[in-house]
């Protein structure tokens, strides 16, 4: 094992703790920011690309038929073979957190549509579930089984809000364990079924699972309700055969006590477990081996990196599989320092540099790790943007211009406002309307006062008006306002001047003109 400080020249305040990676073929991409997408980056998918020990995060772009996917922390992610060449290789996304604290219970598939040799296209569809559909949560684990010939998604695990009868505003964001149901989703019709296996008692968070062939393992986790990390190993197998299927788990002996650990897979029968707590503040610094051979599964320590004295006194650590045997690791950095990072950055290389690619699609592992604070909210993205083709984002020099400070953007200007009394725009139904839409609404900044945004939806615009109010500079006035637009800017109607007859001039009962109405008379002439 070894290990080596990394830096990151971009965007390093996009890496926060609760984020993904996903390997496609040898590219690793960075999923989960903090806020929303961005003007440089709508999709909020970076590819990480490691150069010498130096990361840098580009931005990434998704096909026109690809729904809104929004940045979560802490979901569930696997890996998925479809039945279709196209399909071969997909990331399954299930839960997490949004920007906005709350819990996500939609479900996205991730494939590739386009590569080259800088720049991949992603497509991303939403997956509508029926039957026991899985509440939102976060913090579980979803894996992919196969069995004769067919493949079955499970689910298990995780936490959630306590339901809306049990929440006050003390404990508004206060969450507990998901209920130990076994949920098998099929990805080609969307159906899910729950399961009640006695084995399973207490609901489980931040636990480690490892799938292979039709059989899944469950190592450790933290139950909140016991605030226990207990030593767990179960063995669920899946039988899919003609009719229903058939789930049976089994407890077996040898397990850990560990929570928020990082899973690797180094050949096809080995994983490594990296990371995690075995207490509260305790980080666990050891590594385990695990093998799978002949339906058995044996896990004993291995040989521990050479761990650096910023990484053994942190408090915190978090991090996520970068495939082929290689973990990114992150601890905070030093506040004693005058100029300090966040966090600093970390590779650690569990296998050989000429792992085979094809191994690592078996790890079908929750890699996601302890939520530090379940009561703070994240920071919401307040920038927009008006188109997000594809074509948009051609030139590679242009992926380098991301601003990060855009992220401590703490203005009204968010994509998913109120608009308006009528406004209709949601986040969980909002689908694009104009076909420069893509990721998200258009909108339009209303010059009434101090100015606002709308979304051109909600105004009635054709998209004739948006793209010429867009590519313009004119003053536009939101349908609340334009009356008193228009009354603030038409200028008040001029009578026209009468000139008084000359006969009033003249002092009554004299044929002379008086002098001040003479000079009255003259000043209305020359002037």
């Amino acid at each position: 094992m070894s290990l080596q400080m990394v830096t990151v020249s971009n965007n390093i305040a996009l890496i926060q703790p609760g984020f993904s990676l996903m390997n496609f073929d040898g590219q690793v991409f960075f999923f989960g920011q903090k806020g929303w997408p961005k003007r440089s980056c709508p999709t909020g998918v970076f590819h990480l690309d490691v150069n010498h020990n130096h990361v840098k995060l580009k931005p990434t772009i998704f096909s026109k038929d690809s729904c809104y996917l929004p940045p979560l922390r802490y979901p569930a992610t696997c890996t998925f073979k479809g039945s279709l060449e196209s399909e071969k290789h997909q990331y399954i996304i299930h839960g997490g957190k949004t920007p906005n604290n709350e819990v996500s219970d939609k479900i996205y598939i991730m494939s590739v549509v386009c590569k080259s040799n800088k720049k991949v296209t992603f497509r991303c569809t939403e997956k509508d579930l029926v039957g026991d559909v899985p509440e939102a949560r976060y913090g579980h684990s979803i894996n992919v089984v196969y069995s004769r010939g067919k493949s079955m998604g499970v689910l298990f695990g995780g936490r959630s809000y306590m339901p809306s009868t049990h929440r006050t505003t003390e404990k508004w964001n206060s969450v507990a364990d998901c209920l130990p149901h076994v949920f098998l989703v099929d990805f080609e019709f969307g159906c899910a079924t729950s399961y009640i296996l006695p084995e399973l008692q207490d609901g489980l968070s931040f636990h480690v699972s490892i799938a292979k062939n039709d059989t899944i393992y469950i190592l450790g986790g933290h139950s909140l309700a016991n605030n226990i990390r207990p030593a767990n190993l179960y063995r669920i197998r899946v039988d899919l055969p003609l009719g229903s299927p058939a789930v049976n788990c089994t407890v077996l002996p040898g397990g850990i006590s560990v929570s928020s650990a990082i899973l690797t897979q180094t050949n096809n029968d080995e994983f490594v477990i990296v990371g995690g707590y075995q207490l509260e503040n305790q980080k666990r610094m050891i590594c385990n081996i695990i093998s799978l051979e002949d339906n058995k599964i044996e896990i004993r320590e291995m040989e521990t990196p050479d761990w650096t004295p910023d990484i053994k006194h942190s408090k915190i650590w978090f991090g996520s599989n970068m495939g082929n045997g290689t973990v990114f690791l992150g601890i905070p950095g030093d506040s004693k320092q005058v100029v300090s990072e966040a966090f600093y950055f970390y590779t650690l290389k569990c296998a050989e540099d000429d792992t085979n690619e094809e191994q690592t699609t078996f790890t079908n592992s929750q890699t996601s790790t302890e939520d530090p604070g379940d009561s703070t909210p994240f920071e919401d993205s307040e920038e927009f943007c008006f188109s997000a083709e594809a074509n948009s984002f051609d030139g590679d020099d242009e992926f380098d211009t991301y601003n990060e400070d855009d992220e401590e953007d703490e203005s009204e200007t968010g994509y998913w406002i109120t608009c308006c009394p009528t406004c209709d725009v949601d986040i969980n139904t909002w689908v694009p309307f104009y076909s420069t839409e893509l990721n998200k609404p258009a909108m339009i900044y209303c010059s009434h006062g101090d100015g606002h945004w709308v979304h051109a939806q909600c105004m009635d615009l054709a998209e004739r008006t948006l793209i010429h109010l867009s590519a313009g500079s004119n003053k536009y006035y939101c349908n609340e306002h334009v009356e008193i637009a228009r009354a603030l800017h038409t200028p008040q109607r001029v009578l026209p001047l009468k000139k008084p007859p000359m006969k009033s001039l003249r002092k009554k009962g004299s044929g002379k003109i008086s002098t001040p109405a003479k000079k009255s008379f003259l000043r209305r002439l020359f002037d």
